[in-house]
């Protein structure tokens, strides 16, 4: 049988506000909209956001004490699934703005639309922020509101809007930003290994080489590591990651998360690649891995010690300078460690007289 993650879920995530109007949810990714689970009600939604706007009017609530919206870059976070994780000062500034910057015009005129904001979209993504840069600077240079959304969650968290925040933070125009959704966050908070300290690695290289060495750095941290894997890339992630950190490491895959399909599987690196390894995963995936435990500070399997030969001979060193280097950062003993490379290597291995093996 199949774990749930790799299974359609019937489960229903969130709760639901009792009302006349039709129920759905938005998937901000996904581009469909369900009609199993529901944000908030178009009339509920809209008469809370109408009820707010009086009270500002009339200087009642919180956000009347703020006077109106200042000049500047706002980076608004929006929801990851779930339309109900949305805040009230989110909606505020989306409505007041002079333009909102999206990462993908389609996607968020739904979610501007479910609410009732008109304010004009410009879409701004990580193909054309340099050409679009120029007049958005020239735009909050003039005293304009802009407020910047991506498709879903935090902008500029592994989506656009770094660059042009660097840019207004050293032209000394205010960045302001507007707390909501984040995966990393909501997956690191239900996830059950230690939060004490974490490291976002976020989505890793193309590149082979790259993608390990960046593996390799995290293996060996004692934070917990977060990545964002594409579910297509999921089993390749397994297999390495499996290797690298080792078989028996902890690790938490968070799938769709505040979505109707919302699931937290646990279990160890090597379970997940087996399992993963016939079938694949739909939906978005954070994927957390536990660190590295102080009492397996020095400890490396065999598969990782022959990763590490093959790559430094590989980058032309010796067979005796690589099994010094290997050797040179773990307690491993030095002799398991060369028949490690007699195994690997033959014939070249041989060659080492026993004078340089003791010389290790």
């Amino acid at each position: 049988m199949l774990p749930r993650f790799l299974q359609p879920s019937s489960a229903i995530v969130g709760f639901f506000v009792p009302t006349s109007a039709p129920h759905f949810s938005y998937s901000l990714r996904s581009l469909h909209f369900s009609s199993h689970f529901l944000g908030l009600s178009s009339s509920t939604s809209g008469a809370n956001v109408q009820q707010q706007h009086r009270q500002e009017e009339h200087g009642h609530g919180v956000s009347s004490k703020l006077g109106p919206v200042k000049s500047g870059l706002y980076l608004v976070a929006t929801p990851i699934g779930n339309l109900e994780d949305i805040t009230l000062r989110a909606l505020r500034i989306l409505k007041s703005a002079d333009l909102i910057l999206s990462e993908d015009t389609r996607h968020s005129r739904k979610l501007l639309l479910y609410y009732g904001i008109t304010t004009p979209l410009l879409s701004y993504h990580k193909f054309n922020e340099s050409e679009r840069e120029r007049s958005i600077l020239q735009k909050l240079r003039l005293g304009e509101v802009i407020a910047l959304i991506s498709d879903a969650g935090t902008p500029c968290i592994s989506d656009p809007g770094m660059e042009l925040a660097k840019v207004c933070v050293k032209e000394n125009i205010p960045v302001v930003p507007i707390p909501g959704p984040s995966a990393l966050v909501c997956a690191l908070s239900a996830c059950g290994l230690s939060t004490d300290e974490f490291k976002f690695v976020g989505f890793l290289s193309k590149h082979a080489r790259t993608r390990r060495e960046k593996l390799k750095v995290s293996a060996a941290d004692t934070a917990t590591q977060i990545f964002f894997v594409p579910p297509h890339k999921l089993h390749q992630f397994l297999e390495e990651a499996s290797l690298i950190f080792g078989d028996a490491r902890s690790c938490v895959i968070a799938r769709e998360m505040t979505k109707i399909h919302e699931e937290f599987w646990r279990g160890t690196l090597g379970e997940a690649n087996k399992i993963c390894s016939t079938q694949q995963p739909k939906g978005e995936i954070t994927l957390l891995i536990e660190g590295k435990m102080a009492s397996d500070e020095n400890e490396l399997t065999d598969d990782q010690l022959e990763l590490e030969l093959k790559e430094l001979i590989s980058k032309g060193h010796s067979l005796s300078v690589a099994v010094k280097l290997v050797t040179g950062g773990i307690s491993a003993r030095r002799k398991h460690v060369y028949a490690l490379a007699l195994k690997l290597f033959g014939k070249q291995a041989a060659g080492m007289d026993d004078d340089s093996v003791q010389d290790l």
